[in-house]
C-alpha cells in the first residue's frame, strides 16, 4: 500500500518539473529573472492542471519563506469578514522574506461583499504583497478583478503527456506499465495529473502485478486488463467489437455491444471516448501507414495487429473521415440525453445507413 497519495509525493517542487505548461513557467521564470513582479495573478484552468503548485513554486523562486506564504481555500473563506481579516494581515510586513505572498484557492467562490473587499485590496495593495487567485470557473470572477490581474490559462495535460507521466512514475515505484494499460489510465486523468495519478494510485495498490519474462522479481508488471478489472473502465473487446461492427456494417452487432456496455454498468461517455481514440488510429493507419511505428509506443501489439487488420479488411470504406465526424457529432449530444446508449446507437446507424448509400 502507499501511504502517501502519488499526487503530493510527485507534485512538482521546481518550474523544471512542471509538465505541460510551458507557456506560463516560461513567462513566470522571465519576470523572477528580471525582477518584473506584479502584484496580482489569476491562475485560471480545470482540476488538476497544477495551479496551486505552479503558484508555491513561484513564490518559492522569488525568495518567499514558508513564514511569509499564506494559501486560503475560497471554498471554506468565502465571507467579508474573511477578507477583511485578510486585508489587516497584508499591512503587516514580510517575517523574513522581501514579499508576502496570497494563494487563493477556488477564488470564484467569494461572496459578493468579499469580492468588494478584495477589490479594495488589488486597488491599492502594499509594495510587499503578491495576490495569486486560482479558479476553475473565470466567468465567475467579477472583471474589475481580472483587469486588475495578469490572468494565466492552464491547458488540460494531452495523453501523451500524461501517458509519459505514468510511465515514470509507476517505474520510481517498481511497477511497470505497459502501453495499453498508460494509455487508459491517462485517457481516466481526463487532462488532470492529480486524477490520472489517483487512478494510478488504484491500479499499484490493488493489483496483484505480474512479474516480466525476464525474471526481475523486485518489478511488477500492470496490463491493460489489470486496469480495466480495478478501475471499472471499458473493456477492449467491446470496444473492438464495435468498431469491427462499423467495419462490417453490422448494425445488430454494433446495437450488440451497445447493450453488453451498458448491462455492465459501464460509463458510456468513457465507452464512446475510447471508441473514438481507437477509431482515430485506424483512420491514420489508412491515410498515413508509414506513422505505425511511432504508433507502437502507445499501444499493445494486441490493438495494433487488430486495426492493422481491420484497415486491411475494410473494403467498403467505412473506417474514413466521414465516420469520425459522425462519432465526434454524436459524441457531443451525450450531456443532452437521458438514454444513454441513443448517441452510439445514432452514429451506428448514421456511419453504416451513409456508407450503403455512398
Amino acid at each position: 500500500m502507499h501511504d502517501l497519495a502519488l499526487y503530493r509525493k510527485y507534485r512538482p517542487k521546481t518550474f523544471k518539473e512542471v509538465l505541460g505548461q510551458e507557456h506560463i513557467v516560461d513567462v513566470l521564470k522571465s519576470s523572477v529573472e528580471s525582477n518584473k513582479v506584479s502584484h496580482a495573478y489569476l491562475f485560471v484552468g480545470s482540476r488538476g492542471t497544477g495551479k496551486t503548485s505552479v503558484a508555491r513554486i513561484f513564490a518559492n523562486e522569488i525568495g518567499v519563506s514558508v513564514n511569509d506564504l499564506y494559501e486560503i481555500d475560497a471554498a471554506s473563506n468565502r465571507g467579508i469578514d474573511d477578507i477583511k481579516e485578510l486585508r489587516d494581515g497584508v499591512r503587516v510586513l514580510p517575517f523574513d522574506s522581501k514579499y508576502k505572498v496570497y494563494i487563493i484557492d477556488e477564488v470564484h467562490m467569494l461572496s459578493k461583499d468579499a469580492w468588494g473587499a478584495l477589490l479594495k485590496t488589488l486597488e491599492e495593495p502594499p509594495k510587499h504583497v503578491i495576490f495569486i487567485l486560482a479558479t476553475t470557473e473565470l466567468q465567475k470572477v467579477p472583471e474589475t478583478i481580472i483587469s486588475r490581474c495578469q490572468v494565466f490559462t492552464f491547458k488540460k495535460a494531452s495523453d501523451v503527456v500524461l501517458r509519459k507521466m505514468l510511465v515514470n512514475v509507476a517505474k520510481k515505484e517498481e511497477y511497470e506499465l505497459d502501453a495499453g494499460s498508460a494509455e487508459l489510465i491517462s485517457i481516466l486523468g481526463d487532462g488532470s495529473f492529480r486524477n490520472a495519478l489517483g487512478e494510478l494510485q488504484k491500479v499499484l495498490n490493488f493489483s496483484l502485478g505480474r512479474r516480466p519474462a525476464t525474471g526481475e522479481a523486485e518489478v511488477k508488471r500492470i496490463s491493460r486488463e489489470d486496469v480495466e478489472k480495478i478501475t471499472g473502465a471499458p473493456k477492449t473487446v467491446l470496444v473492438n467489437d464495435f468498431i469491427q461492427a462499423l467495419a462490417e456494417k453490422n448494425i445488430e452487432k454494433g446495437i450488440e455491444t451497445v447493450k453488453k456496455a451498458s448491462a455492465e454498468n459501464l460509463d458510456m461517455k468513457l465507452f464512446f471516448k475510447l471508441i473514438i481514440e481507437k477509431f482515430r488510429v485506424a483512420i491514420i493507419l489508412r491515410y498515413a501507414p508509414k506513422m505505425e511505428a511511432g504508433m507502437a509506443e502507445d499501444l499493445s501489439k494486441e490493438d495494433l495487429e487488430f486495426l492493422r487488420n481491420l484497415v486491411k479488411e475494410d473494403k467498403a470504406g467505412v473506417l474514413r473521415s466521414g465516420a469520425l465526424s459522425i462519432l465526434l457529432d454524436e459524441y457531443q449530444n451525450m450531456e443532452n440525453t437521458f438514454i444513454t446508449e441513443l448517441p452510439l446507437e445514432l452514429a451506428l446507424i448514421r456511419i453504416i445507413g451513409e456508407s450503403k448509400n455512398s
